[in-house]
C-alpha cells in the first residue's frame, strides 16, 4: 500500500516522464484510484502473472447443476460459407459497427452525422449557419451554407461525387486531399451509412449557379443527379433529408431535447456559427436559435449556471502548436461534482482519451507545485489527489488536430499519444502563469481543493474504522470458548497492562 501511493505521489510530482510511452494510459489510470481500489480490468497487462487451477475436484465442485454451452459445429466449412458484402449492405447487416446501436443513440447518430459533415465546412471557414429540421412525416432536413458537395463526375468512379459520397464506403474529402485542414470526419462513412439505414433520401446541392437533386433509397439511387434549378452563384450549400428505416430502428422518433443538447454543444465548440434548430412535428412549431460569442467560456458558464462559481470570469487557456489547437475553460463551483467535457475536432469524447488524460495529470501537478511553493501544503503532507483537485470543477477541453485517432466510427475516445503531451505542456504552462498572476483566485482553487483532501480522508478514516468495527465483531471464538459478556460492573474487571 506505501509503495502503491509513494508510487502516486511520484506521479502527481513529476508526471510519467520515466514511464514507456505505451504504459503511460494505465499508469494515470491507477494515480486517480483511491485508497489503493484500482480496477484491474482496465490494465492491459494485469494476466500477465502466471496461475496454477485448483484440483478437478473443486472445479467440478463448483459447477455442479450449471448449464455447460456448447460450441462446436459439425457442419463442414468450405467455400460456400464465406459471404461476400457488397456495396452497402455491411452497413445495413452490421450497423452496430457504424453508428454503436440501434437505439435512440444510434437514430440521433445518423442527424449528427449528417450535421458533422457541414460543421468540418464552418472548420474551413466556407459555412456559417446549419438548420436542423425535424419534420411532421418523422424525416429530417439539415441544411448548410457550405461550398456545396461537388457535383462533377469523379474521376475514379464515373460516376456524380455526390453520389460517389453518399453510396460508396470510405470515400469523402477528408484523407488528405487538401480541402479541410481539421475535419471530425475521418473514415469516408457518415453520409454513406446514413444513406444505407434510410428509407429514403434526398440531396439537394446549390453549387455554380445550379441546384442539383439526387435521390436515394436504402443506399441505392433511384434517382440520378439532375439539375431542377437556378440559384444565385453566391448562394451555395448541401440540403439532406433523409427518413430512418424502420427495418433497422424500432423506434424513428427523434427526442428533440437530446438534438438541442447535441447542438447547443456544437454551438458552444464553434463561435464563429449559428445552428439553427426546428421541430415541426408539434401543433406549434418550435424553434431553437443556438450561437454563443464566448464559445467555451460561455460553455462553462452554462455548465455553472444552477450553482455558486467560486471565481469569475472562468479560466481560460488557448494555445496553437503547430497544425494542434488547445483549447481549455476551467471554473470552480460550491458543488461537489466534478463535470468535465473533452472534445476532439467538435466530437464529445464520452470515454475520454489522451487529451482528458494529460489535463487531469497536468491540473493534478500545477495545483500540488502552488501550493507546495506558497506553503498550502506542508512539507511533510502528502500531496493532493487528483480527485481533490477535481472537485466542484466545471471545465472544457477541446482539441482540434489534422489527423484524429478514435477508437471505432462512433468516436468515443482520442487516442493521439502526442496530444496528451501537448495538453500536458499546454496546460502546466499557463495554469501556473494563471494561478502567479491571479492570487486571489489561487487562494480560492487551493482553499477548494484542501477542504476536498481534508473531507476525502475523514471519509478514509471513517470507512477504516466501521470496517475494522465489523471485524472485530465477526471474531468469534473456536470451539467451546465463547465471548464473556456482562453488564452489571460489580462483575467485570479492567486489566491495564504495560
Amino acid at each position: 500500500m506505501d509503495d502503491e501511493k509513494n508510487l502516486q505521489n511520484a506521479s502527481a510530482e513529476n508526471g510519467s516522464q520515466s514511464q514507456p510511452e505505451g504504459q503511460r494510459e494505465f499508469y494515470y489510470e491507477v494515480q486517480e484510484e483511491t485508497d489503493g481500489l484500482v480496477n484491474l480490468a482496465s490494465d492491459p497487462r494485469a494476466l500477465t502473472e502466471d496461475y496454477k487451477e485448483d484440483s478437478l475436484e473443486d472445479l467440478e465442485q463448483a459447477t455442479q447443476g450449471q448449464d455447460d454451452f456448447d460450441t462446436t459445429n459439425k457442419k463442414e466449412y468450405n467455400e460456400e460459407d464465406i459471404q461476400v458484402l457488397e456495396g452497402l449492405e455491411a452497413v445495413r447487416k452490421r450497423p452496430g459497427m457504424y453508428i454503436g446501436d440501434t437505439t435512440l443513440r444510434g437514430l440521433h447518430h445518423l442527424v449528427y452525422e449528417i450535421v458533422a459533415n457541414s460543421v468540418d465546412e464552418a472548420l474551413a471557414g466556407r459555412c456559417d449557419t446549419i438548420k436542423v429540421t425535424v419534420n411532421k412525416d418523422g424525416s429530417v432536413t439539415v441544411q448548410d451554407n457550405g461550398s456545396g458537395i461537388p457535383v462533377g463526375i469523379h474521376p475514379k468512379m464515373g460516376i456524380p461525387t455526390v453520389e460517389v459520397v453518399h453510396t460508396v464506403l470510405h470515400a469523402g474529402g477528408k484523407f488528405g486531399g487538401g480541402a479541410y485542414s481539421v475535419s471530425g470526419g475521418l473514415h469516408g462513412v457518415g453520409a454513406s451509412v446514413v444513406n444505407a439505414l434510410a428509407s429514403k433520401m434526398v440531396v439537394e446541392v446549390r453549387r455554380e449557379g445550379n441546384i442539383y437533386h439526387i435521390e436515394f433509397e436504402r443506399g441505392k439511387t433511384t434517382s440520378p443527379l439532375e439539375i431542377v434549378g437556378k440559384c444565385d452563384e453566391n448562394d451555395t450549400g448541401t440540403t439532406t433529408v433523409f427518413t430512418p428505416d424502420p427495418e433497422i430502428f424500432p423506434d424513428c422518433r427523434f427526442d428533440f431535447d437530446a438534438m438541442i443538447t447535441r447542438y447547443r454543444e456544437m454551438a458552444f465548440l464553434n463561435r464563429e456559427i449559428t445552428i439553427i434548430l426546428r421541430d415541426d412535428r408539434a401543433e406549434e412549431p418550435v424553434d431553437k436559435v443556438l450561437h454563443y460569442d464566448g464559445g467555451i467560456i460561455s460553455f462553462v458558464e452554462y455548465l455553472n449556471r444552477h450553482r455558486e462559481a467560486l471565481h469569475k470570469p472562468p479560466i481560460y487557456i488557448a494555445q496553437r502548436s503547430g497544425e494542434c489547437f488547445v483549447e481549455v475553460a476551467i471554473q470552480y463551483n460550491d458543488s461537489f461534482a466534478e463535470n468535465v467535457y473533452s472534445y476532439a475536432n467538435n466530437i464529445a469524447t464520452v470515454e475520454g482519451g489522451s487529451h482528458l488524460t494529460g489535463f487531469k495529470s497536468a491540473l493534478t501537478k500545477v495545483i500540488n507545485d502552488y501550493a507546495r511553493k506558497y506553503k498550502y501544503i506542508k512539507d511533510s503532507d502528502r500531496n493532493l489527489q487528483g480527485e481533490d483537485t477535481r472537485e466542484g470543477i466545471g471545465a472544457i477541453i477541446s482539441v482540434k488536430l489534422p489527423e484524429p485517432q478514435f477508437e471505432g466510427q462512433t468516436k468515443s475516445k482520442l487516442g493521439n499519444a502526442e496530444i496528451r503531451t501537448l495538453v500536458e505542456t499546454v496546460m502546466s504552462e499557463k495554469l501556473a502563469q494563471y494561478l502567479e498572476e491571479n492570487p486571489n483566485v489561487a487562494k480560492i482553487v487551493m482553499d477548494k481543493c484542501l477542504s476536498a483532501s481534508r473531507a476525502r480522508e475523514a471519509a478514509r478514516k471513517a470507512r477504516d474504522m466501521t470496517r475494522r468495527k465489523s471485524v472485530f465483531e465477526s471474531n468469534t471464538l473456536p470451539g467451546k470458548l465463547a465471548d464473556c459478556q456482562e453488564k452489571d460492573p460489580t462483575f467485570c474487571e479492567i486489566f491495564i497492562v504495560e
